[in-house]
């Protein structure tokens, strides 16, 4: 579908904002860590994070604002236990949670209903980012361990109007406007929208872009005890994007001989990344007796993307040697014309749900149940993967584009019902049980396109994960708990000759995390702290599997192992403030009868990471901020024989507002990666290839922010 917005429509837009009436606007509540706020990806209801037996962390909108942030990839700076997993200038945000790569198609959440994260997601109409961190089934059928994120919509509010101004990097320019109004004879009508437009330019060289936002959310209070939402957003992002560098023949290349603005994808022929999503939801809340809720909530969303890139990827030496998993010892590599147009991804969420206290057994429950139904369906046409020439990592040699659309590509349909239960219970003053338990039934089936060899598969599966906790309140600020869940993941073995086990569903692997941590808080100090084991299976090819009929077969064997503390504390002062949070993880590969793994680092897991940031207030409006993120060494191979160094990058930064009449002015300004760093920030390792991708060089911001 073609997106209906343009940027003259979405300026025309601002400017309407810019010259609307509109009154004092509210407070914005910037949000993380512990916190009094409810967290719907917690599972249970409206209960504050800091009640729960579990981690969460919660990003509010100002807090993003100050940071400078305007992708999902940009919290890994936020939080020690969110990590990046491939994240390239341009595409994907893809991010890991204790260590574990979150799956974009399951471990995705919108206003708590699951979405398709293979897009660029926007974050100009969120309110806030919740991250749940640990074992996820509680909240989903399938989905990777590690956590879960769930992004909360802008909903209406009192009166808002509030426009900014950014600049930042060798050129990017966006305008954006937030406006909330309430009208009706009850004030019973609500409208925002948000809208925004940047023309982006940033360090990274050929790699001028565009974003477009328009989001619109409305709400009817059709009683004191009757709520109907509905809210929409269109966005869509051109851009070039970022090839990674590699190991240069058996070398790790030295970080401060790369210039990290040099971009791969720099030929003449190389054609944008472009994402088109369009995103709508309805909600229906209804009271009923007691504190007893009922919910109904639908949600939808279609992408369409256009994936190119002048991909870099090995080497055929001159020589006749070929390097698979890096680039030449010359810095060469082989280049192709990669290009997957017109991909459509459509997804449909239907949750109700229904929730509320009873009295039991002499005890206090706090029930919520539902069911959820969830469809995905994705269409691709032929796509192209050709040899282009040879490239260098110097970004000179020029090649020749070949978009001949001779290779297979694969369709997929998916449905799944899940019924859910959570009781919270009440099982003295001090002491609460947390039960929990979803049951799945999945159909998945695929088939290849733009061949004969279609490679089809179909099949059910039918699994239940269970979520179990225990908390103890010492007092009103501190709090002992215990936990243990489930989550699941499925797979059917690949419909390929090689496999004797060929298109045939696998055993669901199912992952365990248990949990125990402290949680307080007070005016002073908000801290926690955790220690968490996660077991996850893998999968795992066995055999030669060769060119040869049944030459191997696809099933378990072995264990990620993921261990590890993380601890979180805001400490606050008058003037000023430090968030913290430090990871210490133990990720080791387990109980591989194959692999020869055992005992090895898995690749691009740093086993400490540290992130800090202060804030001080110098005199009235004005407040300092600084940021430090600090990550270990990463294994750039599975058999742990190199390792990209640890890293450390500093940020800083100033806020200062002020009242110009009526007017709330916000002033912001930093520099990210003050001292101008060069190091690897990050070597994912895929289709048995090593990406290494740079720490992005020193970068300025700013932005003037106009509240009414």
């Amino acid at each position: 579908m073609a997106h209906p917005l343009s940027l003259n429509r979405i300026a025309a837009a601002l400017a309407l904002l810019s010259t609307a009436a509109s009154a004092q606007q509210l407070p914005t509540v910037s949000i993380t860590g512990r916190s009094e706020a409810p967290v719907q990806v917690g599972g249970f209801g409206d209960t504050p994070v800091a009640k729960l037996p579990l981690q969460a962390t919660l990003l509010g909108s100002e807090q993003l604002l100050n940071s400078g942030i305007n992708t999902l990839a940009g919290i890994t700076a936020l939080d020690a236990s969110i990590g990046d997993a491939y994240n390239s200038l341009g595409y994907v945000s893809y991010l890991k949670v204790r260590g574990f790569d979150l799956d974009n198609r399951f471990n995705y959440r919108r206003d708590g209903l699951p979405i398709d994260a293979e897009t660029a997601l926007a974050l100009g109409n969120k309110a806030s980012i919740e991250v749940l961190k640990g074992s996820s089934g509680i909240q989903a059928g399938t989905s990777a361990p590690g956590g879960i994120v769930n992004m909360l919509v802008k909903r209406p509010t009192l009166e808002l109007h509030s426009t900014t101004l950014s600049v930042s990097e060798r050129g990017t320019v966006e305008a954006a406007a937030d406006l909330s109004h309430r009208f009706g004879s009850s004030k019973e009508f609500g409208l925002r929208l948000n809208a925004s437009t940047a023309m982006v330019k940033p360090e990274l060289r050929d790699v001028k872009g565009q974003r477009h936002l328009f989001a619109l959310a409305g709400d009817w209070r059709l009683s004191p005890d009757t709520l109907l939402e509905a809210e929409f957003e269109l966005n869509k992002q051109t851009q070039l994007s970022q090839p990674g560098f590699s190991l240069l023949g058996t070398k790790l290349p030295d970080a401060k001989s790369i210039d990290p603005r040099t971009n791969l994808n720099n030929q003449s022929w190389s054609q944008p990344v472009v994402f088109d999503n369009s995103q709508a939801s309805l909600r229906w809340q209804q009271r009923l007796s007691g504190d007893w809720k009922a919910q109904a909530h639908w949600g939808a969303q279609r992408l369409k993307t256009d994936d190119r890139l002048a991909y870099a990827f090995g080497c055929s030496a001159a020589d006749g040697t070929y390097w698979a998993s890096s680039y030449c010892p010359n810095g060469d590599f082989d280049q192709y014309d990669f290009r997957s147009e017109n991909e459509r991804r459509n997804s449909d969420a239907t949750d109700f749900s229904l929730s509320g206290s009873i009295e039991a057994g002499g005890l206090r429950h706090k029930l919520t149940t539902g069911v959820l139904f969830t469809r995905f369906w994705s269409r691709f046409q032929g796509q192209a993967y050709n040899w282009a020439g040879t490239g260098n990592i110097s970004g000179l040699p020029r090649t020749t584009a070949d978009g001949t659309l001779n290779d297979a590509n694969t369709n997929r349909d998916e449905r799944s019902r899940e019924f859910y239960l959570r009781d919270a219970i009440d099982l003295s003053p001090q002491l609460s049980a947390w039960l929990g338990l979803r049951h799945s039934r999945i159909e998945r089936s695929s088939y290849r396109v733009n061949t004969s060899d279609t490679r089809a598969t179909s099949y059910e599966q039918s699994f239940t994960t269970p979520w179990l906790g225990l908390s103890y309140a010492f007092d009103s600020r501190l709090m002992a708990y215990a936990s243990w869940g489930q989550g699941i993941e499925s797979e059917v073995a690949p419909n390929r000759a090689r496999y004797s086990n060929r298109g045939q569903a696998l055993p669901a692997l199912k992952s365990e995390q248990l949990e125990i941590g402290l949680k307080s808080g007070s005016k002073t100090v908000d801290w926690s702290i955790a220690a968490f084991d996660i077991q996850r299976p893998a999968w795992r090819d066995i055999g030669k599997c060769d060119s040869a009929a049944n030459s191997c077969v696809r099933r378990a064997d072995g264990d990620a192992r993921h261990r590890g503390i993380e601890a979180q504390t805001d400490f606050k002062w008058n003037g000023g403030g430090l968030l913290a949070s430090l990871m210490k993880l133990h990720a080791r590969n387990e109980g591989s009868a194959s692999s020869g793994l055992n005992g090895l680092r898995p690749t691009n897991v740093p086993e400490t990471t540290i992130k800090l940031q202060a804030r001080q207030q110098l005199m009235t409006g004005l407040q300092a901020q600084l940021g430090l993120l600090r990550e270990g060494s990463r294994e750039v191979l599975p058999d742990n024989s190199l390792q990209i160094p640890a890293w450390t990058r500093l940020d800083a930064a100033l806020r200062y507002e002020h009242q110009v009449g009526r007017q709330l002015w916000i002033w912001r300004v930093g520099v990210d990666n003050l001292a101008d760093k060069r190091a690897w920030k990050e070597s994912p390792y895929q289709y048995e290839h090593v990406y290494l991708y740079p720490l992005a060089p020193r970068t300025w911001r700013a932005s003037l922010e106009l509240s009414l």
